[in-house]
């Protein structure tokens, strides 16, 4: 299953063509994901007020079309993999029906001190609810 957001894109989202700037993306990746979580009962804050930190280890986009200043995107997040350190989220940014950029992150769970610790166990279950896979982003 997936989580699906949407987002206008403001002027301050593009360069002077009216085109969002390419490095946005990523912020959007990460608008997509914490709404996700969220909406899972796992907000970022409660995750870190219990000591876990999530941050991105890599990161990856595949540029199909271009959006444009005021366009209404849909910010799609599902979660690809979710075991040991590591969580894969994938996303897929559209404008209608049209995909216009797929990609993902690699988070690592990490605890207060930074050390690489386990997804912890109830992460990892309700998570599950959001594993989902599709062509765009393999």
């Amino acid at each position: 299953m997936y989580h699906e957001i949407e987002y206008r894109v403001p002027y301050a989202d593009t360069d002077q063509m009216g085109v969002v700037y390419y490095a946005n993306y990523l912020e959007y990746f990460e608008r997509g994901r914490t709404e996700m979580l969220r909406s899972g009962g796992l907000p970022y804050g409660e995750l870190e007020r219990l000591g876990i930190f999530l941050p991105v280890a890599e990161a990856h986009c595949r540029y199909l079309r271009s959006a444009h200043y005021d366009d209404l995107l849909t910010i799609r997040s599902f979660l690809m993999e979710c075991k040991g350190v590591r969580m894969t989220v994938g996303n897929e940014v559209r404008r209608g029906d049209e995909l216009l950029v797929a990609g993902h992150v690699v988070l690592v769970s990490v605890n207060a001190a930074r050390k690489v610790v386990r997804i912890p166990a109830e992460l990892a279950e309700k998570c599950q609810q959001f594993i989902w896979c599709p062509e765009s982003v393999k």
